[in-house]
């Protein structure tokens, strides 16, 4: 009976207890005030040429979300900021993505194991001055070509510093690089956080 008694008492513990990965997501503007958006997916000004989100929010799960504003303090010391082009990404979008430009070098297949984006666990970024002045970086958010690769060195010095600049701050605090994409950074411990489809929270 003593035993009955303590496995109900385990079990009613332990369903108020979140599975791993299940978090919510939450919004960096209530993170900081820190960083630059220009979310472009909620504008017609992307790849795909329509706009994909129904407003400009940038959610991440919260160790995510922390992690990016310790590295965004960082680029403020060296006086940059984060400027946020894309974080979290309903698997219905990637679908459509996929839909309209299925080349897996720069579009996760969302019927596979989907994007990084889909886990509210990356992000697509670059850097502005303090003032918000735009920072070169060789190559447009989301251009599709050599250019765009971390490993293309045909630059001028100041450009491949810049690329430096991103790439050490972003490693530093967790996250890694892709080869085809200068702006997207992965943090590194995504594997335990689910796939979602919520929608954003748009008012």
């Amino acid at each position: 009976m003593l035993k009955l008694k303590t496995l109900i008492i385990y079990s009613l513990l332990f369903a108020w207890i979140p599975l791993q990965g299940q978090s919510e997501l939450v919004d960096m503007a209530d993170v900081s005030t820190e960083f630059d958006y220009e979310i472009r997916y909620a504008t017609p000004n992307n790849f795909i040429g329509e706009i994909l989100y129904d407003c400009a929010k940038c959610l991440l799960q919260p160790d995510v979300a922390d992690a990016l504003a310790k590295a965004n303090q960082y680029f403020c010391e060296r006086g940059y900021k984060i400027k946020l082009y894309d974080c979290y990404r309903p698997l219905d979008v990637q679908k459509k993505m996929w839909s309209l430009f299925p080349r897996p070098t720069y579009v996760a297949n969302p019927y596979g194991k989907g994007s990084i984006h889909n886990k509210g666990a990356a992000v697509d970024i670059s850097l502005v001055t303090l003032d918000g002045c735009f920072v070169d970086m060789g190559t447009d958010y989301d251009y599709f070509g050599r250019e765009a690769h971390i490993d293309y060195y045909d630059f001028s010095e100041k450009i491949l510093s810049n690329r430096r600049l991103l790439m050490e701050g972003m490693r530093a605090h967790g996250f890694k690089t892709i080869r085809s994409e200068w702006w997207h950074y992965s943090f590194q411990k995504n594997r335990s956080y689910p796939t979602l489809n919520d929608p954003l929270p748009c008012d």
